[in-house]
């Protein structure tokens, strides 16, 4: 397969991955914030919630999977793709975070915790490691 075939294999991979990265971050947020709220009490505000998303602890397991969406967002939008990350590198590390991480790691332990006990996080991981695994 040439490098463009599997450049543009990957950019279909994006666009098929980014509604389920989406989704899937969604559900681990809510997830996250009524954890956070379990152990210290609602959260007051949106401004609060997106302060704490940004800089608590409890959220600092999801920054990878945000920046990852990032990086799908503009791999998407470039308008020239030679001059940004490529799709094929976007796709090999949305698969490595999203692959069973080391066991013990906060970032495993938090993952394999909601994949537990939220089956729309189990369903939308399913969804998007199948397409990952092409």
């Amino acid at each position: 397969m040439s490098s463009n075939s599997l450049e543009q294999g990957s950019l279909e991979q994006l666009k098929a991955l980014r509604p389920l990265l989406l989704r899937l971050h969604k559900e681990l947020m809510e997830g996250a914030r009524i954890g956070y709220e379990q152990e210290h009490g609602s959260i007051p505000s949106t401004g609060e919630y997106f302060r704490l998303v940004l800089g608590h602890e409890s959220f600092s397991w999801l920054r990878p999977i945000s920046q990852l969406i990032v990086r799908v967002d503009e791999r998407l939008a470039a308008k020239k793709p030679e001059v940004t990350e490529s799709a094929e590198a976007i796709v090999l590390e949305a698969h490595k975070l999203l692959a069973p991480l080391e066991k013990g790691s906060k970032q495993h332990d938090r993952y394999h915790q909601a994949l537990k006990h939220n089956p729309n996080i189990a369903v939308l991981y399913a969804e998007a490691m199948k397409l990952l695994d092409r």
